[in-house]
């Protein structure tokens, strides 16, 4: 079993030392303190071990489109350094680890555990050279621990709507990243279109939870229904991109409406 690299140990917590990072403070110090947060982590930790299936199975594949969209979209190159947000079992940081190559960075950035330990296990399963710039952490999205404009890109996937603060996570988004740099952040749509409502709400109760429910997932898998309604409209999200200080931000409706990506330019 891969361990996590560079001194980020599951087992040990998080510990910075390497220049351009901030100094960490033990074991679990950048764990999310909240309560509701703490709630949230659990369940993603419950459903590691299905969720890459339940993914495939839900989207029939279509997942792996919109996050090839969402990666490109953030504009990566070869020898960048960029961070993976909320990174979960590591499909974005798979695809980057590829568009920088060995001479890029790749910080895949998430707050459990669990999900971190299957993405080391499949970076050992599926090894490729350039996966060796990856380094998984275990962190807090509205702590994180890099200093300021340290990013040649940033990009979250199916993370942002599951973070307590989303003003707070965007703006430490904007403070990690370059000038002139963009993140790029992939999550379902909050459809102003009833029928697309209608259509994501109908697929939700009727396809996905009684699917979950097979996995014994069924309260794990609810909870997407209420955390889409408390998400932000795409219109929302470019007004947070800005407030957080992003100079442009546009979002963009992917699968029919019922996925969106907001890409946002410090």
């Amino acid at each position: 079993m891969v361990a996590l690299t560079a001194g980020i140990s599951v087992a040990a917590g998080v510990v910075f030392s390497p220049a351009g990072r901030r100094r960490g403070r033990g074991p679990d110090a950048f764990r999310c303190s909240a309560s509701s947060a703490g709630e949230r982590q659990a369940l993603f930790s419950r459903i590691a071990p299905v969720y890459d299936l339940l993914n495939d199975v839900l989207s029939l594949g279509q997942h792996r489109t919109w996050k090839r969209i969402c990666v490109s979209w953030s504009r990566v190159k070869m020898g960048d350094r960029v961070l993976d947000l909320c990174c979960g079992s590591g499909d974005l940081a798979f695809l980057l680890s590829q568009k920088v190559g060995l001479d890029g960075e790749v910080m895949a950035v998430d707050f459990s555990r669990q999900q971190l330990q299957t993405a080391a296990d499949r970076q050992e399963q599926r090894w490729k050279l350039c996966y060796k710039n990856i380094k998984w952490i275990e962190g807090d999205a509205l702590d994180l621990p890099f200093t300021d404009c340290y990013f040649d890109a940033v990009t979250v996937g199916y993370g942002l709507r599951n973070v307590v603060n989303k003003s707070k996570a965007m703006r430490e988004i904007y403070r990690v990243l370059k000038p002139g740099s963009r993140a790029s952040i992939l999550d379902f749509n909050k459809s102003s279109s009833l029928f697309t409502a209608s259509l994501q709400s109908w697929a939700i109760d009727n396809v996905v939870v009684p699917l979950a429910s097979g996995y014994g997932l069924t309260e794990e898998y609810k909870y997407l229904k209420s955390s889409i309604a408390q998400y932000l409209t795409g219109e929302e999200l470019e007004k947070l991109a800005k407030e957080a200080g992003f100079c442009a931000a546009k979002h963009y409706e992917l699968g029919g409406g019922l996925m969106g990506n907001l890409v946002a330019t410090r």
